[in-house]
């Protein structure tokens, strides 16, 4: 399986702009339910993985970056190198798999979900925390930088999409009340660390732009900081939207008992 991202630069400044949000943590430990046995795939440097110890769990961290799980053992947190198509795991071998903010890196998603599905047990949950295309409307950067949107509505699932996937499947929308996990949607809340080069290349979005799009890029934080300076705050034609979608979806599946 091959990934739409490259993580390795990112891996030695992720943790400067990422931890594990509450925003994120709270619903999707009530949809883990009781703890266990958790296999966090595409955990990167394992944030989510330490919250959740923190709460009882026990986290493995899987991932294809070795720079990423690198810094996940820097935690103290148990990692291995994994594909999510191909997790080293048995049948119904752990009581949770999760899955953070990771799907749209992945070309071959469906792959990913049925190994997700076939590893957890019987009664056990696999928990997304998903960004669909549709939240590519919600998230106003996009209107900034259409370049990179045209490049990730190919990468992003539809969440009707994943939800076939997951059959049965509970969508819940995610609404970010902090900055703690500085990815797009978060930082759409806070439009002005957006201007801030340090802060926007540790999303992926950006990132992606300054690698493919970079005068694009130049144009469109310009545009940004005049339209702050002039008191306009983009997010503020999308509250309908974000109200329905959400910023992000938690996406949650119990493997039947039989």
């Amino acid at each position: 399986m091959a990934t739409t991202y490259d993580y390795r630069r990112q891996a030695l400044t992720y943790d400067r702009t990422r931890a594990a949000s509450p925003s994120v943590l709270e619903p999707l430990a009530g949809a883990l339910g009781r703890p266990g046995s958790v296999l966090d795939v595409g955990g990167g440097t394992g944030n989510y993985s330490a919250a959740l110890r923190d709460r009882g769990w026990r986290p493995v961290v899987a991932d294809r970056s070795p720079a990423m799980l690198a810094r996940a053992r820097d935690k103290a947190l148990p990692a291995v190198l994994a594909d999510a198509t191909r997790l080293p795991v048995p049948d119904g071998g752990v009581d949770a798999v999760v899955m953070v903010s990771m799907l749209h890196h992945v070309p071959d998603w469906p792959d990913a979900l049925a190994e997700a599905r076939r590893a957890v047990r019987p009664g056990g949950c696999v928990a997304l925390v998903a960004f669909g295309r549709e939240h590519l409307d919600v998230h106003w950067l996009t209107r900034y930088l259409p370049t990179a949107t045209a490049h990730f509505a190919t990468t992003h699932q539809r969440l009707g999409d994943v939800v076939a996937a997951l059959p049965g499947a509970v969508v819940t929308p995610l609404h970010y009340a902090d900055v703690v996990d500085g990815s797009m949607a978060a930082l759409c809340r806070r439009p002005e660390l957006l201007v801030d080069p340090d802060v926007a290349r540790q999303t992926s979005f950006v990132e992606w732009a300054a690698d493919h799009a970079p005068e694009e890029l130049e144009r469109g934080m310009e545009r940004l900081r005049t339209d702050l300076a002039a008191g306009r705050r983009p997010q503020d034609g999308d509250a309908d939207l974000r109200r329905r979608l959400g910023d992000a979806s938690l996406i949650s599946w119990v493997r039947p008992d039989v």
